[in-house]
């Protein structure tokens, strides 16, 4: 289990996720899950719904390599700038995925279709 949570402020959240995947890159994982919250519970909710004001919705970020976890909220108008920060970390981070290998099924593809080519072309030669 996750031993400490801190809810933070999107920067810090962004400092501490870079230093996360800096202690992971060795041997380990970091987690990450989003979800669309409002922050409240249910209850405070449908008193905000009956009593006709809007709920503003936010997004809830969660980070975790297993022994600690980091949350953040970001809201509607700082998501544009926590989304290109969030996907700069994760694209100098994201060092140890293996590119996948397509020349080989090409190759083993093409050979298949030379054989019938051949066949096709001696077909017309004979009608």
């Amino acid at each position: 289990m996750a031993s400490s949570q801190a809810r933070l402020q999107p920067d810090p959240f962004l400092n501490e996720l870079t230093s996360m995947f800096e202690r992971t890159e060795e041997k380990g994982s970091v987690w990450v899950t989003m979800k669309y919250s409002s922050g409240k519970s249910k209850v405070i909710r449908n008193k905000i719904n009956t009593a006709g004001e809007n709920l503003e919705y936010k997004c809830l970020i969660r980070a975790t390599n297993g022994k600690k976890t980091i949350s953040t909220m970001v809201g509607p108008k700082d998501h544009l700038r926590f989304q290109s920060s969030y996907a700069t970390i994760l694209k100098a981070r994201m060092t140890a995925l293996k590119k996948r290998e397509r020349k080989e099924k090409r190759k083993a593809a093409d050979s298949d279709k030379k054989p019938d080519s051949k066949k096709q072309s001696t077909i017309a030669k004979a009608s």
